[in-house]
């Protein structure tokens, strides 16, 4: 990859960072690789152009923009991204940041995850933000909130403070014999969000797509190497999730709902207000 990429970045960064510098026929090859990503950028030149709807040479030009010397570095970079998105816990324990990395361990740890936080940020396009804010904001919508093995508990975390500051808050939850349950009463008013990192869930790819077969607009929270759900998703929250570990940080997933949380409560003024100051008489009820 070129090195204008940070380390640890990614194709779909790199394309979210430049898609207002693209012409309108490169914004279709951008797009049509996001919307199936990353395998789209894994077919042939041809192959690629005909799915996205331009020429050959428009693709190139966009492989170009993306800092690649031609399109087999752009289809090795993808790769090589493929390899990271499914690596087991025992071959990521060097991860990012074991290079000259500071002297004790939680220095190291936490020198990655202030790094992942500042990439997270840099890549983050305010638009999709602030339209994300936007739709879960909106309260004639119900909002619905997922997540797997180790990201449903940032599912049930926003779902928690959402619920005290907007009606019509549900979380799924963990119990998977009742999520079609769920699916019965979701509809095209309705919004799923999804927490999905790396090695991606299959039954919450499957849950998406079939929300989104019923109309459901998805909000996907998810890696820089992008859930397969982000091609069911109409908008899409990145963040890093590398570390010198095992395991991957949810810190920048976590703060990417906080800052959701607090953007949506700001938004909804004085309905968030009212329900606070209810909920708090509330409790002082039960204290008497």
């Amino acid at each position: 990859m070129s090195d204008i990429h940070d380390e640890g970045g990614s194709v779909a960064e790199a394309v979210r960072d430049r898609l207002e510098a693209m012409t309108a026929t490169e914004r279709k090859a951008a797009h049509a690789l996001l919307a199936n990503y990353p395998a789209a950028g894994l077919a042939p030149v041809a192959e690629f152009a005909d799915r996205a709807g331009v020429s050959a040479p428009t693709v190139l030009r966009f492989v170009a923009k993306l800092g690649f010397a031609g399109y087999p570095d752009f289809q090795r970079a993808l790769r090589g991204e493929l390899e990271a998105q499914w690596a087991s816990p025992l071959v990521k324990a060097a991860g990012p940041g074991s290079r000259g990395a500071p002297p004790s361990a939680f220095d190291r740890f936490a020198t990655a995850v202030v790094d992942n936080l500042q990439q997270t940020r840099r890549h983050l396009p305010p638009t999709e933000f602030d339209a994300a804010v936007d739709l879960v904001a909106d309260t004639r919508r119900a909002i619905h909130l997922i997540g797997g093995r180790f990201t449903d508990a940032l599912a049930g975390y926003m779902a928690a403070h959402l619920a005290i500051v907007r009606p019509r808050v549900e979380h799924v939850g963990s119990r998977t014999g009742v999520w079609r349950d769920h699916l019965l009463d979701m509809n095209r008013r309705d919004v799923l969000v999804v927490f999905d990192i790396r090695r991606y869930q299959e039954d919450v790819v499957a849950f998406a797509e079939a929300a989104a077969a019923r109309g459901v607009t998805i909000l996907l929270v998810t890696d820089q190497w992008l859930s397969p759900v982000a091609r069911h998703a109409e908008h899409v929250l990145a963040g890093r999730i590398a570390v010198p570990s095992r395991w991957d940080s949810s810190v920048a997933l976590l703060t990417l709902a906080e800052a959701l949380i607090a953007a949506v409560t700001e938004r909804l003024g004085p309905i968030a207000d009212q329900r606070i100051a209810e909920l708090e008489a509330l409790r002082r009820g039960d204290a008497r």
